[in-house]
C-alpha cells in the first residue's frame, strides 16, 4: 500500500509541475443566428463546423426556436462554418482557426433559393439525433416530447438507453451508467437518482450527450458509459423566460406549474427557474413464489395493489460575470425538495402440501417519506495568453437529507377464518445525511497550430450517515426494538489526476492518448454491530481514440478505454430491510467495485448515419441476487459481484427523411452476452441474444401543429437470475402554437396502448417465481406554455462564462 501511496503522489506532484506550461482543455465557442432576408429567426437550420482541408465534419448543431446556435470544439485547425435549412441557400464561411477567442459569426442570412420566395411556406421537421465523433447528441429543447415530463422520461426515450419500472438506467444493454448534470457528477444512488431526474422538468434541459466511451478528462466512475444533461442557457441580451401549467392523468391527477426567467445585462449573466409538480403511479403487482418441500409444492401467490404520489418543488439558477475579456467567474444553485406517501395492500394465498388448508397474509403498507437536497458551484475561467492556454477551476457542494417511516400491518389467518388470525407490526424508521465536496481544475496548452496537451486535477470527500431503526409489534401489543436496527456511517476520498494528448497523424488521422490516475479511500463503519470495512486501492484508467477521416462525409472512429463503477454507499450499509413479510433486502459490505474495458469502432457518415460494433468485459459486474430459505420459505434480495460478463454489441442509426416536414431516426442496437457466477451450490451460468429497436418521427403540420411519435421495442433479456419478457411501447405527442408562436398547448400521451408491462420469471436452484407488474405508465398531460422576451433580441459579442464551462467537451 506504501508503493501505491508512492505512486499516485509522484505523479500528482508532477502534474502540479507541468501546470505552468500545460493546462486541461476548455472548449472555444462558435456562436451566432440564422436569419432570413426579413431578418426574422431560421429555427431548426443546420450549423455544422468542417475541416477546411478534409471536408470532414468536426461537429454539429440545430439552430433553436430563436435561430441561434452554439458550437463547442478543441479543434485547432482551420475551419469552415456551413449553415442550410430548407428552401434556402448554404451559407459557408471563410476559413478560420481558433486559438485564444470565441469566434461570433452573429446574424448569418440565408437567402432565399430561386424561385422559391412566391411559394407557399415550408417549414422542415427537426431532426433531434445528431451523431458525432465522440457522442451522440439528442436534442431536447423546443420538442413536444419534453412539454410537461421530467428528466427521467427523456432520457428513457434517447438511443441506446432503457428505464426499467424503478427508474434504474441501462445504456446499450449494461448497466453501471453515470448521469452527469453540466458535466458534473450527481453522487447518487439509483433510486435517489431516479426521485431526482422525475422532480427535474424536462424543458430545463438542452440537450442530452450519450458518451459511450468518455476520454481521461471525465471521472473514471460509469463503467457503461456516461449520460450528460446540458441544461438550458441564455443568448439573449434583455429578459426572456416563460410560465407554465399542466396536468396529467394516469388514474391520478398530477399538476404541475412553472416558469424561468433569463436575465443578461452587459457583463452579467443570471438565470432562474422554479417549477412545481405531483408524480404519481397506481402500481399492479403478481407474484407466484413456488416452494419444493420434502413433501410436495407449496405456492404463495401474491397480489399486490400500491400507489405512490409525490410532490416535487425544483429551482435552477445561476449568475456569471465577465471580469473582463481573459476572466469570468460564477456560481450556479440547484435545490429540491420531495415529499410523499407510498401505500397500499398486498394479499397472499399460501397453499400446502401436507392438507387442504389455505393460509392467507393480509399485508398493509403506509409509508411516508420527504427529502432535500441543494448543490453549489463556484467556477472560475481564465485565458493565460493568446494561443489558447486556459485554466478553470471549480468547486461543488452537494447536500442531501432523507427521512421515512414505514408501517407494515400484516395479518394472518387460515382458511376463511379471519377473526381466528393474528396480528404483526413493523415499524421502519430511515433516516440519511450525506455531504460531498469537490474540487477541480482543468488546464489546456495548445502545441502549435494542431497540438493539444490536457492535465487536470480533482479531489471529492464524501460523507453518509445512515440510521436505521426497526420496531416490531405482536397483535396490538407495544412496539419493540429489532435487532436488525442499525447506524452506519460511510466515508469515501478520491484523487484524481489526468494527463491527455491529441495530435494528427498524417491529413486523414488524428489520434488522442489519455491516462487517468485514481485513489480511493473508502471506510464503512457499523456503529451497532462495531464492524468496520475498509478499502484503500489505486486505479489507472487509459484511453485511446483514433479518428480516421476517410472522405467528407465518412469517418471511422476506434475507442479502447477502461472504467470503473463504485458500489453506492445504500449497497454497502449492512442493513436488514423488510419489504413485505415474505422478503427482505440486505446490503452487502464486501461488495467490490466492478470494472470495464471497452472496445469500440464507430463508423459515422453525414453526422447522421451510424454503425457501430462494440465489446465490452467486465470484471466484478453487479447483479442483484436472490435467495430463498426453503425453512421459512422467504426471499432474500442483495447486490452481489458475478464472476465474469461478456457482451458484444452492434448498433445502427439511420435516420429516412420521407419529405421536408417528415423525418425519422431509428436504431437498431443487438447484443450478445455472458455472465458467470457461483450462487450457493450452484452455477449461473448465463449466454443469450437480445436487441432493441428505437423509431422516433418528427413531423410538421399545417397551421402551427407539430406531432412526434416515439416507439421503442426490447427483445426478451437475462438481467441476473431474471428472465425478461419482450416489451414494447408507444408515446405520442403534439403541439399547438399561437400568437406568433409565443403560446403553445401541447398534449402527450405516454404507452398509448398500454403495452409497456414487465413480465418474468426466475428458475434457478430452489427458485422458481414468476413475477408481473404494471406502474400505470399509460397516461395523457396536458401543457400550456407562455413565452416573453423583452430588450435585445440578439447580440452574440457578449458570452457567458459558465455556458463555456458548463458545455465543455
Amino acid at each position: 500500500m506504501y508503493f501505491s501511496k508512492l505512486i499516485f503522489a509522484t505523479s500528482f506532484f508532477f502534474l502540479l509541475g507541468l501546470s505552468h506550461v500545460a493546462a486541461q482543455h476548455t472548449s472555444l465557442t462558435v456562436s451566432g443566428r440564422v436569419i432570413d432576408q426579413e431578418n426574422k429567426p431560421l429555427p431548426f437550420a443546420n450549423v455544422i463546423l468542417l475541416d477546411i482541408d478534409s471536408r470532414a465534419l468536426i461537429t454539429g448543431t440545430i439552430s433553436d426556436e430563436d435561430g441561434n446556435f452554439s458550437l463547442k470544439t478543441n479543434s485547432t485547425i482551420k475551419l469552415q462554418l456551413k449553415a442550410s435549412t430548407i428552401g434556402y441557400e448554404d451559407f459557408i464561411s471563410e476559413g478560420f482557426q481558433l486559438k485564444a477567442e470565441d469566434r461570433n459569426f452573429g446574424s448569418i442570412k440565408l437567402n432565399a433559393e430561386l424561385g422559391a420566395l412566391d411559394e407557399v411556406e415550408v417549414r422542415a421537421a427537426r431532426p433531434n439525433v445528431l451523431i458525432q465523433a465522440d457522442k451522440t447528441v439528442v436534442n431536447i429543447e423546443g420538442t413536444t416530447m419534453a412539454e410537461g415530463n421530467n428528466a427521467l422520461d427523456v432520457i428513457g426515450r434517447s438511443p441506446g438507453v432503457f428505464v426499467d419500472a424503478d427508474g434504474n438506467i441501462n445504456l446499450n444493454g449494461k448497466s453501471g451508467v453515470m448521469v452527469l448534470l453540466d458535466d458534473r457528477q450527481t453522487y447518487m444512488s439509483a433510486k435517489d437518482l431516479a426521485d431526482f431526474l422525475r422532480a427535474m422538468p424536462a424543458d430545463n434541459i438542452q440537450s442530452i450527450e450519450v458518451i459511450n466511451n468518455p476520454p481521461a478528462k471525465y471521472d473514471a466512475e460509469g463503467a457503461a458509459g456516461l449520460i450528460n444533461l446540458v441544461l438550458k442557457r441564455n443568448t439573449y441580451n434583455g429578459i426572456n423566460g416563460n410560465l407554465n401549467i399542466g396536468s396529467q392523468f394516469n388514474g391520478l391527477h398530477l399538476p404541475s406549474a412553472g416558469g424561468a426567467i433569463n436575465i443578461k445585462r452587459n457583463k452579467w449573466t443570471s438565470n432562474a427557474s422554479l417549477n412545481y409538480n405531483h408524480w404519481g403511479r397506481n402500481m399492479e403487482l403478481d407474484l407466484l413464489r413456488r416452494f419444493q418441500l420434502e413433501n410436495g409444492l407449496s405456492e404463495f401467490d401474491q397480489r399486490a395493489r400500491m400507489k405512490l404520489l409525490t410532490k416535487n418543488l425544483f429551482f435552477s439558477g445561476g449568475t456569471d460575470y465577465q471580469i473582463n475579456e481573459k476572466h469570468s467567474v460564477g456560481v450556479n444553485l440547484q435545490a429540491s425538495t420531495q415529499n410523499g406517501e407510498d401505500g397500499g395492500t398486498s394479499f397472499t394465498t399460501i397453499s400446502n402440501p401436507e392438507n387442504t388448508d389455505l393460509n392467507y397474509i393480509n399485508a398493509l403498507n403506509e409509508t411516508n417519506f420527504e427529502n432535500a437536497r441543494i448543490f453549489g458551484n463556484f467556477h472560475y475561467i481564465g485565458k493565460l495568453d493568446t494561443l489558447g492556454t486556459k485554466v478553470s477551476v471549480d468547486f461543488d457542494y452537494s447536500n442531501m437529507d432523507a427521512s421515512s417511516i414505514i408501517l407494515l400491518n400484516n395479518s394472518y389467518w387460515v382458511n376463511e377464518e379471519k377473526e381466528a388470525g393474528r396480528l404483526n407490526r413493523v415499524k421502519t424508521g430511515n433516516d440519511m445525511v450525506y455531504a460531498i465536496y469537490t474540487a477541480k481544475t482543468d488546464f489546456t496548452k495548445p502545441i502549435g497550430e494542431d497540438k493539444t496537451l490536457e492535465l487536470g486535477l480533482k479531489g471529492s470527500w464524501v460523507k453518509s450517515d445512515n440510521i436505521l431503526e426497526i420496531a416490531k409489534s405482536e397483535e396490538e401489543g407495544p412496539f419493540l426494538p429489532d435487532a436488525n436496527s442499525n447506524h452506519f456511517i460511510y466515508k469515501e476520498k478520491v484523487m484524481a489526476a489526468y494527463a491527455s494528448f491529441k495530435a494528427p497523424l498524417g491529413e486523414k488521422l488524428e489520434y488522442q492518448m489519455g491516462l487517468r490516475t485514481e485513489y480511493a479511500n473508502i471506510e464503512g463503519n457499523s456503529i451497532t454491530s462495531s464492524q468496520v470495512n475498509t478499502q484503500e486501492y489505486i486505479n489507472f484508467f487509459p484511453s485511446v481514440y483514433l479518428q480516421h477521416k476517410m472522405n467528407e462525409d465518412y469517418q471511422i472512429v476506434y475507442n479502447v478505454n477502461r472504467r470503473i463503477t463504485r458500489p453506492h454507499y445504500r449497497q454497502l450499509n449492512p442493513f436488514v430491510f423488510y419489504i413485505d413479510p415474505l422478503t427482505t433486502e440486505e446490503g452487502n459490505p464486501n461488495l467490490k467495485p466492478q470494472y470495464a474495458n471497452n472496445i469500440e469502432m464507430n463508423h459515422i457518415y453525414k453526422g447522421a448515419y451510424q454503425l457501430a460494433l462494440t465489446y465490452s468485459q467486465t470484471e466484478n459486474a453487479f447483479g442483484q441476487i436472490l435467495t430463498q430459505d426453503e425453512a421459512s420459505r422467504t426471499t432474500l434480495i442483495q447486490m452481489r459481484n458475478l464472476d465474469q460478463t461478456q457482451n458484444l454489441g452492434l448498433r445502427a442509426t439511420i435516420p429516412v427523411e420521407f419529405a421536408e416536414w417528415y423525418n425519422t431516426s431509428n436504431m437498431l442496437q443487438f447484443n450478445g452476452s455472458s455472465f458467470q457466477s457461483q450462487i450457493g451450490e450452484d452455477l449461473l451460468d448465463v449466454k443469450q441474444f437480445s436487441y432493441m429497436f428505437r423509431s422516433q418521427h418528427n413531423i410538421i403540420l399545417p397551421k402551427g401543429f407539430k406531432l412526434e411519435l416515439v416507439g421503442i421495442y426490447r427483445s426478451p433479456f437475462q438481467d441476473g437470475q431474471i428472465k425478461i419478457n419482450g416489451m414494447s411501447w408507444l408515446d405520442a405527442g403534439i403541439t399547438k402554437t399561437f400568437k406568433d408562436e409565443k403560446l403553445s398547448l401541447t398534449v402527450n400521451g405516454s404507452d398509448i396502448f398500454r403495452t409497456m408491462k414487465f413480465k418474468g420469471g426466475i428458475d434457478f436452484y430452489n427458485i422458481n417465481t414468476d413475477v408481473r407488474q404494471y406502474n400505470s405508465i399509460q397516461s395523457i398531460r396536458f401543457t400550456l406554455r407562455w413565452k416573453f422576451a423583452q430588450g435585445e433580441k440578439f447580440n452574440v459579442s457578449e458570452r457567458s462564462g459558465s455556458t463555456e464551462e458548463r458545455n465543455r467537451l
